[in-house]
């Protein structure tokens, strides 16, 4: 086996494992039973198949044809960077919005801090 036949394999490894992440992302916004859990699968797992994705494509350009692709690299670093920031922001804006937790969550930390927060802001005054 050449090194060209070895990119090409390892870049097809990195396209499939990238789809079947992105799959199963899929089958846990279906089956997750709340907003907080569905944002999780959606960024965390999405992100990471995007990313196999991509860079299987950008290293089966660069070894087959010798071509860096920018776009690419723009493309990993964009979702690298945005996807997350959005999945905790619109968990977050559930949350202040009122939205409940599922009924099998065991601890919601998140209330304990801001009741722990006002209860110093009113022996403070």
């Amino acid at each position: 086996m050449n090194t060209t036949v070895m990119s090409e394999v390892i870049a097809g490894i990195l396209i499939i494992s990238g789809t079947i992440l992105s799959l199963l992302s899929s089958l846990g916004l279906l089956r997750l039973p709340d907003v907080y859990t569905r944002s999780h699968a959606g960024t965390k797992s999405v992100t990471l198949g995007l990313l196999c994705i991509l860079m299987g494509a950008f290293l089966y350009f660069l070894i087959k044809d010798g071509f860096v692709s920018i776009r690419l690299l723009l493309g990993i670093v964009f979702v690298f960077l945005t996807a997350p920031v959005a999945g905790h922001l619109i968990a977050r804006s559930a949350y202040r919005s009122g939205v409940k937790l599922a009924d099998i969550s065991v601890k919601d930390e998140l209330r304990d801090d801001k009741l722990k927060l006002e209860q110093q802001k009113t022996s403070d005054s």
